[in-house]
């Protein structure tokens, strides 16, 4: 699947010649919002349609009214999933989130061209998605550079130990992400998260993806270090944003800004 989402990226970046227009909007940090979250460990939470595992997630999608919600139930930052073939994303859906929200935006696809990072900065994001795996470690650096380079801050993911050591013998990101959610098999388990826990860097912020529905499995990664957590069907599938997140933390109160 991997494979196939990758070589509909290829097509894509030839047919992107003509990039969209900047749009003006304030910038937040997402390392800053993880690092100084509202609650005990930081939430990314995920605005996301469908996805190849699991088909349509939520049938009435109206991807604003979730990103202010999500924000409103007190999120420290949205992903919003971007590609069209797998996902059912949009850019476009991150522009209009971008123009209603005061948090971090990520943007959530499969970068492996600086073309799509220029387009990532225009369309107005503060942050973006890099995946280990989908180009060779020493290209990934180079992008991860040029997006710093051109004021986007880069989550960088790993999905299996083997990865984590190959991408930190090369350079070290300053948000690393494990996904609990295997490639080859769409199984998730939150085991990933604990294996590859000791191997983070002390300077890097932790973040667990994948498998997260409840309370205790934030208490779970949270205990091996995890910083922050990126949330995604379990918070689609609720009554609405509030609702999924409240049940997520089990009630636990934001942190007061005083």
């Amino acid at each position: 699947m991997l494979e196939k989402i990758l070589e509909t990226k290829r097509q894509e970046i030839v047919q992107l010649t003509t990039l969209p227009e900047q749009i003006n909007v304030r910038h937040f940090s997402l390392f800053e919002a993880l690092s100084h979250p509202n609650r005990s460990v930081g939430l990314i939470a995920e605005v996301k349609k469908a996805s190849p595992s699991k088909g349509i997630i939520r049938e009435d999608f109206e991807p604003v009214t979730i990103a202010t919600g999500y924000e409103k139930g007190g999120a420290d930052a949205i992903s919003v999933l971007t590609d069209v073939s797998y996902f059912q994303g949009h850019r476009d859906y991150l522009t209009a989130i971008k123009q209603e929200v005061s948090i971090p935006v990520m943007r959530k696809d499969f970068i492996i061209d600086k073309k799509q990072i220029d387009e990532t900065k225009r369309i107005g994001a503060d942050a973006m998605l890099l995946i280990v795996g989908t180009v060779p470690v020493e290209d990934l650096k180079q992008l991860y550079d040029y997006a710093y380079s051109i004021g986007l801050e880069c989550l960088v993911e790993v999905h299996a130990k083997e990865e984590l050591v190959e991408l930190l013998a090369c350079f070290t990101p300053k948000i690393i992400g494990v996904n609990n959610r295997n490639l080859k098999t769409f199984e998730t388990s939150l085991s990933q998260t604990e294996e590859m826990a000791s191997l983070i860097p002390e300077g890097s912020l932790f973040v667990s993806e994948s498998g997260i529905f409840h309370r205790e499995d934030i208490e779970r990664v949270g205990k091996v270090g995890a910083s922050g957590i990126l949330v995604g069907e379990s918070l689609m599938r609720a009554e609405s944003p509030e609702v999924g997140i409240a049940a997520l933390f089990g009630g636990e109160a934001i942190a007061s800004s005083s």
